[in-house]
């Protein structure tokens, strides 16, 4: 399938699909001509991808997530578990400090508040 047929079947623009090209997150044969030919399976791993920025997942980490997310269960060495579970760290880490930052922003806006007046 093609580039634009790739973007029609997965919703993301071809200039995604070349940058995940660029960062080895898909794979395409060239034609006789140069186009880019992708396998079927590359609509699967797309939707993975958008999956995983989604979620924050930097495309350095993707690279190295999509083997063992591929790879069947017996074949697995638990760097799957580790990726995941640090990127689960990550984002609790982020909640815990967003937070912080909204506690310290709601008790400055109950000592600020204006009194209000009862008529």
């Amino acid at each position: 399938m093609r580039i634009g047929e790739l973007a029609d079947a997965t919703g993301v623009s071809t200039r995604s699909l070349r940058y995940y090209e660029e960062q080895g997150l898909i794979r395409s044969a060239r034609t006789p001509g140069g186009w880019r030919d992708f396998d079927s399976s590359m609509v699967e791993r797309v939707v993975m991808i958008q999956h995983l920025f989604a979620a924050g997942v930097c495309s350095a980490t993707i690279y190295e997530l999509l083997p063992c997310l591929e790879a069947p269960p017996e074949e697995r060495t638990g760097v799957l578990e580790q990726l995941l579970a640090e990127q689960v760290e990550r984002l609790e880490a982020k909640r815990r400090d967003l937070d912080r930052e909204l506690d310290i922003l709601r008790a400055l806006r109950n000592e600020t508040a204006l009194p209000s007046h009862v008529s």
